[in-house]
Formats: structure tokens, C-alpha cells, sequence
């Protein structure tokens, strides 16, 4: 929650969508590269850009209008998402509310009070993702608090995550339908887990899950649990 308003995490499926990011500067080249990670089609408008910026527009990796931005350029881009970075407070206001009008959802660090959404920091394990935000209030500490992330959960767990997708099929046959699963699960990832795949043992991890389960599948036959 930031001060009245109600957020709601989401994750965005990027590929191949629309961007538009208004203004050139550091932020502008964070923001393509987080948009470029997850194959989004980014197009920056601004007079002059990053030097990273400008090395991407020259290898085809983004489209750069080389021009302050006015109103309809948004209308012919169609975005998805537009990111007001610009250091001309009027081009950003002027470009958030073209956007409202298209239906396109904005990020404003200098409006908050009128940002759409905001972009955590994460980490990536495979399929497993965690984020930290702090709603714009502190990046430096949300930064560091990634950090701290990526060392108390390291490749690992995403491996583990695949042994648990296959123990998922395996407990689905299990009679007792979606709420004896879940229970199934709580009972089986103990704490000891977190601690075993950190440390790279996936094999005496994975086997504990599976006796866990297999315990509570015995003690729930035999109502005892």
C-alpha cells in the first residue's frame, strides 16, 4: 500500500509487446534493459540518450525517436507500458496523460501519486521469482535487500523447483482432492528444506519431501492426522 492507494502485484508476460519510454537518461537505460530482458519491443523517445542507450539503438535493439516528445507519438506506437522519465517535468505530464487516454499503464517516478505500477527489484531462479519493492521510496534499499536475496537463495533452489514440479504430478493422483494436497505440502517442506537446497543437497532434500508426504498420506489413511 502506498499512502491511499492499493497495489496489486502482478507479473507481466512482455514478449514481443510495446514500450515506450520518454527520455534518455540512466533511468530510461535501466528501464530498457529490464524491458529488454523480457522481450519487450522498446522504443525511446528523447533529443540525446545514454551511451548505452545509443549502442542499443545502433545494434537494432531498440527504436529511438531523436525528439522531445509531443503529443500523439504514443497514439501511433499503441504501447503497452510508458515509462515518463524525462527530465522536463511538462514532457512527462504531457505523456502521462496521452497514455491515460490510449489505456496504456504508466510509470512515473516523479508522479507518483499518478504511477499505474511499479517495478520491483528481483531475482530469477528458473521458474521461481522473487521481488522487493519499496513503492519508489528507497531503490538503494530495495537494492540491497535484492541482494541479500540472491545470496540466501542461490541456483539451487531453482533446480529444485523442476523435482518439485514432478512431485506435484505425483501427489495430484493422491486421493483427497486440492485441500488434502496443500496439507500434504505444508507437512512435507519443513524449514530443514530451505536449509538443505541452499546448500546444494537436492537429492537428501528432495528425498525428505517425499518420505514427508508419504508419512502424512499414511498417518491421514489411518486418522491419526
Amino acid at each position: 500500500m502506498e499512502g491511499d492507494k492499493v497495489l496489486y502485484p502482478l507479473n507481466l508476460e512482455l514478449e514481443g509487446r510495446k514500450c515506450a519510454i520518454i527520455g534518455g537518461g540512466q533511468v530510461a537505460a535501466r528501464k530498457a534493459a529490464g524491458l529488454l530482458a523480457a522481450g519487450a519491443q522498446v522504443t525511446v523517445i528523447a533529443p540525446q540518450i545514454a551511451d548505452s542507450l545509443q549502442k542499443l539503438a545502433a545494434a537494432g535493439r531498440i527504436k529511438w525517436l531523436q525528439e522531445s516528445y509531443q503529443h500523439g507519438m504514443l497514439q501511433a506506437l499503441a504501447p503497452l507500458l510508458v515509462f515518463c522519465t524525462a527530465d522536463d517535468k511538462a514532457a512527462n505530464q504531457a505523456a502521462l496523460s496521452e497514455a491515460r487516454q490510449l489505456g496504456a499503464l504508466v510509470n512515473a517516478a516523479a508522479l507518483p501519486e499518478q504511477t499505474d505500477f511499479t517495478v520491483p527489484s528481483h531475482i530469477e531462479r528458473g521458474d521461481l521469482l522473487l521481488t522487493v519493492s519499496t513503492g519508489g521510496v528507497s531503490p538503494a534499499f530495495a537494492k540491497l535487500l535484492r541482494e541479500r536475496l540472491e545470496r540466501e537463495y542461490p541456483v539451487y533452489f531453482g533446480e529444485f523447483l523442476v523435482r518439485l514440479a514432478a512431485l506435484r504430478q505425483e501427489v495430484k493422483e493422491i486421493p483427497g482432492g486440492s485441500r488434502e494436497h496443500e496439507r500434504l505440502w505444508r507437512l512435507a517442506l519443513s524449514d530443514g528444506i530451505i536449509d538443505l537446497v541452499r546448500d546444494g543437497h537436492l537429492d537428501q532434500a528432495e528425498e525428505e519431501v517425499r518420505n514427508g508426504i508419504a508419512n502424512a498420506g499414511i498417518k491421514s489413511q489411518d486418522g491419526t492426522c
